[in-house]
């Protein structure tokens, strides 16, 4: 069997949730000849594998966005009557009303021209109507530009060589997940696609925040990609998530609800029993596994731990996890440590976990945005408790939702973004050394109950080994 796993912005170049999925998914499955087929953003950005390659990952095939450039067509494209409707659709039309098999046809067609499609005449004439459509007031090149700015990077990767496979498996949607859908469809072979997270829901937080977006465009980028995650819902055979809310999510923005599997991730726990060993003295020690990035809101984290350092002075804070990621953000975190004068915080970088683990007395979470964070389920299996915000499936694990469940909590759910809400957590936990360690008690049998690594990778070698036998002749759309 031969699995094409695609992975957007993440393994084999970015440590975090997501690559260690995948590195475990390629590690546990010997049998599977692997290939990884990568979207990045430039050469400099992404040099280097973040991780050690298994031997089974055959082949990894990375498509770098940096290199892609807009130049002049040698060759005029010339689109039929269909075409021209089909491409209006796309760029005009509401998600429900697009000719999908049409955008593919086209991508199948003009396979490696379709960034050409975008200085076409055609392209141009869609563009004018829209821009009279919205009666826009914006400079017409500068409306156009824009538009050509949000496609450009989906024709740009549709027009890329497709690695051989007999399942394609996209790890999130989004570029991803078109990829896999157009793989899937000029291969003729079944698309499974696994989100983390909801894409959409993630690019719509960035794009409302965000300051390279231009007002008027920001609804044109956020329907841009609903537009993404709905043609990959279409085309895949399998498409899973990791816990209920995100389910009902998927089936909110028109995956069909039959196509949709929930399988929580998983941890060996035992893999942690050397890490539940307790100090028996020194200062208390906060830890948080993370990438150093906005969406992870560490300054929240840093503003919480100078009110907690003014009460409790020998606490001490670790912070494991990817520092290179966003210089500018880490930088930030510096500059806001040193304005607030507060001291015993370690940037340790990326570092093996098991090693520090040991120490650490509480971790924290202070994400705007997760999915069903690994580092939680690693914290519960080495039995140390959490403090956490509450976003994505955070509030289930630390709490317990499932019937039965009666272990009791396993750490302390704050709001988003309330420095002053976590730090009454954190010496909540400090101050009441019972309750800590009841609740890391706690989230080490919830884990071995409910979240076991062997359970996690028995659900997808099934979903491989079904998609392996569906007839290869099959379109989805």
């Amino acid at each position: 069997m031969r699995v094409c796993l695609i992975c957007e912005g993440s393994y084999p170049y970015v440590p975090g949730g997501v690559s260690s999925w995948v590195q475990m998914l390629c590690s546990q499955f010997q049998d599977v000849e692997f290939v990884i087929w990568a979207i990045a953003t430039t050469r400099e950005e992404m040099p280097e594998y973040a991780c050690r390659v298994p031997e089974n990952v055959k082949e990894i095939q990375t498509l770098y966005l940096g290199d892609a450039a807009f130049k002049k067509s040698k060759q005029k494209i010339r689109l039929t009557k269909e075409e021209k409707e089909t491409l209006k659709g796309l760029i005009n039309g509401s998600v429900d009303t697009i000719n999908w098999t049409g955008v593919l046809n086209l991508a199948k067609r003009h396979h490696h021209h379709m960034s050409d499609l975008l200085m076409s005449e055609s392209f141009f004439d869609i563009c004018r109507d829209e821009y009279r459509k919205q009666n826009s007031k914006k400079v017409f090149l500068h409306f156009l530009w824009n538009f050509r700015g949000i496609y450009f990077p989906l024709m740009y990767i549709l027009s890329q060589d497709i690695p051989k496979a007999d399942i394609y498996h996209a790890v999130s949607a989004g570029y991803a997940g078109i990829l896999g859908s157009c793989a899937s469809y000029m291969k003729k072979v079944p698309l499974l696609l696994s989100e983390h997270g909801i894409y959409t829901r993630e690019r719509e937080e960035d794009i409302i925040r965000s300051q390279w977006v231009a007002g008027e465009f920001k609804e044109l980028w956020i329907d841009f990609f609903k537009k993404l995650s709905f043609i990959a819902y279409q085309q895949a055979s399998v498409v899973t998530t990791l816990f209920g809310t995100n389910r009902s999510l998927q089936i909110e923005l028109n995956c069909p609800p039959e196509k949709i599997a929930v399988i929580p991730n998983g941890v060996n726990a035992g893999d942690f029993d050397s890490c539940r060993k307790k100090k028996e003295n020194g200062p208390f020690v906060l830890g948080a596994v993370l990438r150093v990035v906005p969406i992870k809101d560490v300054k929240t984290m840093l503003l919480a731990f100078d009110i907690v350092k003014r009460a409790v002075p020998e606490v001490r804070l670790k912070i494991m996890g990817n520092c290179t990621e966003d210089p500018v953000y880490y930088q930030e975190c510096k500059e806001l440590l040193a304005e607030l004068e507060t001291e015993d915080v370690e940037f340790l970088g990326q570092v093996n976990i098991k090693e520090h683990l040991p120490e650490v007395d509480l971790l924290l979470l202070s994400s705007i945005s997760e999915g069903q964070p690994l580092a939680i389920l690693e914290g519960m299996a080495a039995e140390i408790p959490f403090v956490a915000t509450n976003v994505g499936d955070c509030k289930a694990l630390l709490e317990g939702e499932r019937e039965g469940d009666d272990f009791g909590p396993a750490g302390l759910i704050v709001p988003v973004m309330n420095s002053e809400a976590m730090a009454r957590a954190i010496l909540r936990c400090i101050r009441n050394p019972g309750l800590a360690e009841s609740m890391g008690q706690a989230g080490r049998k919830r884990v071995e109950t409910y979240y076991s690594r062997e359970g996690m990778l028995n659900a997808f070698r099934n979903i491989y080994e079904h998609l392996e036998e569906e007839s290869h002749g099959r379109n989805r759309i």
